[in-house]
């Protein structure tokens, strides 16, 4: 009787292992399942959209350490999905990244699998999203470069009215260097 309980325990043992990943898989497809990544075995470099499905809020953000920066996704107009892409890091090495993304009150995980023997075919020429971008601001001349008066400014001549200005103020500061020369000979101090 001893063996019979072994067989059966071993038997309910192998039979749970075998049901629980199609039990887990029909499951995450209820509730709409988690992250997935296309490419899902992207190279370093490249460019990837992630989509999540049956999320309950039109944006939310995907995070992850192989990306560039964080990922904002937004409501698919198709199929009701969230989806965003981003660009994988070029210099992330091979392995596994979670992607976590905060759907509403539910947290929902992906993996990408990063391959350092596939390269991306093309290169990007420019980044996804700025990279560390200047706060500098525009200064006294931001409202000309804005309205365009700034390029209208510099492309004119200058009128008469400012040749005119010009020369009375050249005159003005004629006289003054004049009366103080004067002024220092009649008291005797150079």
């Amino acid at each position: 009787m001893g063996s019979m309980k072994v067989t059966l325990c071993a038997g309910a043992a192998l039979a749970a292992a075998l049901c629980a990943p199609a039990a887990l898989a029909a499951d995450a497809g209820g509730d709409g399942g988690g992250v997935s990544v296309s490419p899902a075995v992207p190279a370093p470099g490249t460019d990837v959209t992630l989509r999540v499905p049956h999320c309950t809020e039109k944006t939310a953000v995907a995070v992850s350490a192989a990306f560039e920066s964080d990922v904002r996704l937004s409501l698919a107009a198709e199929d009701g999905a969230l989806v965003g892409s981003s660009r994988v890091r070029s210099s992330v090495t091979a392995g596994a990244y979670a992607v976590q993304v905060t759907c509403g009150d539910r947290a929902r995980e992906g993996t990408i699998t990063v391959d350092e023997k596939r390269r991306a075919s093309v290169r990007p020429t420019a980044h996804a999203s700025p990279v560390a971008p200047v706060d500098a601001g525009g200064g006294g001349t931001a409202a000309l470069a804005a309205t365009g008066h700034g390029e209208q400014a510099r492309s004119e001549a200058p009128g008469t009215a400012h040749t005119v200005t010009g020369l009375v103020l050249a005159g003005i500061a004629a006289v003054a260097v004049a009366l103080r020369s004067v002024r220092s000979r009649s008291r005797g101090t150079d």
